[in-house]
């Protein structure tokens, strides 16, 4: 019933081009525990993607954030990488949207061969994609991992994973502009640890949705 939902929205003509995500807020938290990201971007699928959606098409956005140590004699060293994949899907029967979380890399067998932790149910697609776009202290490396005087910096990337679907749902997906929808951020790892806020602080300063642009960070270049 999905591929011939999907396979029929290829036959459709473009309706509109992809949104790229929007960043919101981008904050690296280095604690002496370890390296923290938190951050915001604003999702807003159009076209074929939301009709996929709405016919009760699941889709894949995967986070992932790779920690890198300068090496002026040699290429640059990868630290870690983390990574995380969202599951988006609508459920006719209950007129839910449901957002699943997983950390594994999967197998061959896409998106179907994940593993999810966490489960969350929304009302609307708007509330939905807030959730997908959203990371708040999501932990990168451990500060063992970060070297004492060292230079390091984030490589992160946020994309619509059209690669975890099932291979007949892939056919003619990437010749499609609104199809894509991606975001590279590259952002520099601060030299010092910042003593851990109190739990009460740390939820006092999370933006809300309507200033969250304001929290917004302009990283530096390597």
């Amino acid at each position: 019933m999905l591929r011939a939902a999907l396979l029929g929205l290829l036959l459709c003509p473009l309706l509109a081009w992809a949104q790229p995500p929007e960043l919101r807020q981008f904050l690296l938290q280095r604690t002496p525990e370890a390296l923290y990201l938190n951050a915001r971007l604003s999702l807003t699928p159009h076209g074929a993607v939301q009709d996929a959606l709405i016919k009760g098409v699941p889709l894949y956005f995967v986070w992932e954030a790779s920690v890198y140590r300068d090496r002026w004699y040699w290429t640059d060293k990868r630290v870690t990488t983390q990574r995380r994949v969202l599951r988006l899907a609508y459920q006719p029967l209950t007129r839910l949207w449901r957002v699943s979380v997983s950390t594994d890399a999967g197998g061959s067998a896409g998106g179907a061969g994940l593993q999810y932790a966490l489960h969350q149910n929304h009302d609307t697609l708007e509330e939905a994609l807030a959730t997908v776009g959203h990371v708040a202290r999501w932990r990168l490396a451990d500060a063992r991992q970060l070297e004492a005087g060292g230079e390091h910096y984030v490589l992160f990337d946020f994309r619509l994973d059209l690669t975890l679907l099932p291979r007949p749902f892939q056919i003619g997906l990437g010749s499609q502009a609104e199809w894509s929808m991606a975001l590279e951020q590259e952002m520099r790892v601060p030299n010092a640890a910042s003593p851990e806020l109190p739990a009460e602080a740390r939820a006092g300063s999370e933006p809300r949705a309507a200033d969250a642009g304001a929290d917004a960070a302009d990283p530096p270049g390597r």
